[in-house]
């Protein structure tokens, strides 16, 4: 079933066109990736998405209904949750204090108590420093600590922003593994990211974007063996 579709979806950030009539479409639990380097629209699409930005022109549909011009909380309460770019945590909360602010539209204790129990499942680091203060928590850590909270939302669709960002090889490793897990829980993951080489290899479907257009699609295996993405985004190197 088809968890999202974006129909000839076109923003302006004033004179300037960010996107340029993309179409995208992305089924109930996959991952699906969108790739490309800084300035391609990828944040922009996530902005629109979440409700952030309004559209100039197309649509976005969310199983089925039309959220193109629905208001910010009412597409949270609808289970699309982003876990922005940057990790942006409350750096004077505590980490157990920022997860309880991700279940803002969860009305019901145990539920909120299961999601608590599943974030510290994937992130269990996260659970023995749950009365830290989030400022002194590692970047990896605060990584963590942002896909947690938007977990705690009850995602229907996880949208992630460059989760890569700035972090080890090693922890990136183990953030994408946890990915996985999300998915094979059933929750819907739109993922945003440079890192095409680790993404795709997760990825069961991909859209490349450039300059607000989509320049390439396939499956993850697709395009992982692709000559023209290897040489633009991998630098030559598919490892």
């Amino acid at each position: 079933m088809e968890a999202l579709r974006i129909k000839n979806l076109k923003v302006n950030y004033g004179a300037i066109e960010a996107l340029k009539g993309i179409n995208m479409s992305v089924k109930e639990s996959q991952i699906v990736a969108l790739l490309g380097s800084n300035g391609a629209g990828k944040t922009t699409t996530l902005r629109k998405i979440s409700g952030v930005l309004e559209a100039t022109e197309g649509t976005v549909e969310f199983f089925g209904k039309d959220i193109t011009k629905m208001a910010i909380n009412k597409i949270a309460s609808l289970g699309i949750i982003q876990s922005p770019e940057g990790r942006q945590v409350f750096n004077d909360l505590t980490v157990e204090e920022n997860l309880r602010t991700g279940a803002y539209t969860i009305k019901d204790r145990k539920t909120i108590e299961k999601n608590f129990n599943r974030v510290y499942n994937y992130f269990p680091v996260l659970k023995e420093r749950k009365n830290q203060i989030a400022s002194t928590l590692s970047g990896g850590e605060q990584q963590m600590l942002a896909i947690g909270r938007a977990l705690m939302g009850s995602p229907k669709l996880l949208l992630l922003d460059e989760p890569s960002l700035g972090l080890a090889p090693l922890i990136v490793k183990n953030i994408f593994e946890i990915i996985k897990e999300i998915k094979k829980d059933g929750t819907t993951v739109l993922i945003v990211e440079q890192n095409a080489s680790q993404t795709l290899k997760i990825a069961d479907y991909a859209y490349v974007l450039e300059v607000g257009k989509i320049i390439m699609e396939g499956t993850g295996d697709e395009l992982k063996d692709n000559p023209q993405l290897i040489e633009a985004y991998l630098g030559g190197n598919k490892k």
